[in-house]
């Protein structure tokens, strides 16, 4: 996962999945466009089902050159063959997960918060996910982020930042052309009326 100068699509897992029939649906939804990364979020699983979904999903990723990577948890990121984690401020702090990563990718939530961001990137974190930008039906943001901040951050940092929360192909614009490097999404993906190929399609062409 790079930043190579236009905005790109991050997809973040349902909040529940059943890995053996997501399979087939992340697959095809990797195959409708060009996709950056994928996040395994699934809050509250066990260890044994998180390994057996990583198992399972992880090669349908990377098979496509696509970073696959865990959230909150660095040391199972590591140990089961991801290609990095993203931490939020209440998970593993940035320094220790860098640490613990190593050359992996790290990616930290900063809200809508500055002083954060500045401080995860001097910690070592390869992004920085600011939102959540509109309402989101995926999860309750603790923060709303103001676009400028994606401005200010792409005019200042080489680091790259990735706009998160509520976002969708009709909404999506401002963010781009505010300066995100990645889209995050998830519903609007997942939800999608015509099935999740067809919104990875539309968020391709609302990015231009």
């Amino acid at each position: 996962m790079s930043d190579n100068g236009g905005c790109q699509l991050y997809l973040v897992t349902p909040p529940t999945l059943a890995p053996a029939r997501f399979r087939d649906i992340l697959a095809g939804a990797l195959d409708a466009g060009p996709v950056a990364a994928v996040q395994l979020r699934l809050k509250n699983w066990s260890e044994d089902d998180l390994l057996r979904a990583i198992d399972i999903l992880r090669p349908i990723a990377q098979d496509r050159d696509v970073a696959f990577l865990l959230n909150d948890n660095p040391e199972l990121a590591v140990r089961s063959g991801c290609d990095g984690a993203h931490v939020g401020q209440e998970d593993m702090p940035t320094a220790e997960a860098r640490r613990v990563l190593g050359k992996s990718m790290l990616g930290v939530t900063c809200h809508g918060s500055r002083d954060l961001a500045m401080m995860a990137g001097e910690q070592g974190a390869d992004y920085v996910a600011f939102g959540a930008f509109f309402p989101s039906t995926t999860k309750e943001p603790p923060a709303m982020a103001e676009i400028e901040l994606l401005t200010w951050w792409s005019e200042l940092m080489e680091i790259p930042c990735v706009a998160i929360g509520g976002i969708t192909p009709l909404n999506c614009g401002p963010l781009v052309e505010a300066g995100a490097d990645f889209l995050a999404v998830s519903a609007a993906v997942w939800e999608h009326q015509d099935g999740p190929a067809a919104g990875v399609k539309a968020f391709i062409a609302a990015m231009g």
